[in-house]
């Protein structure tokens, strides 16, 4: 019986609190691409963008954290709503990475890429 329980609760977890991989993100990302103007209603087109705005919260949680503990932050992106980074942007980084490393989460990467484009000098 307990198993059983446990199982449903996994299943029962929301997408978010599972970490995505790159290679998951791409595979949903480009799958949505091939169906063009019927990826419309996909509810994966929720699930990705949730993904990415859920890690880009956390990040500047991140950031926010490490400037009120006196530390130097990650990186140094200009203030929320002024940076040029869009969708095409991500997929071009994300795509960037060889296969064999795209295991790495979406937040490995995001934060990866947010260093690259924007490091503390």
């Amino acid at each position: 019986m307990k198993r059983w329980m446990i199982a449903a609760l996994l299943i029962a977890l929301p997408a978010s609190a599972q970490a995505m991989s790159v290679a998951q993100f791409l595979a949903k990302a480009n799958a949505l691409k091939a169906k063009g103007f019927l990826a419309i209603g996909s509810p994966d087109i929720k699930l990705l963008r949730a993904e990415v705005q859920s890690v880009a919260d956390a990040y500047r949680a991140d950031l926010t954290a490490a400037r009120k503990a006196g530390r130097t932050p990650h990186s140094c992106p200009p203030p929320k709503g002024k940076a040029t980074l869009g969708a095409k942007e991500v997929m071009a980084e994300f795509n960037a990475i060889p296969p064999a490393k795209r295991g790495m989460s979406v937040k490995t990467a995001f934060y990866a890429m947010m260093m690259k484009r924007y490091p503390c000098r």
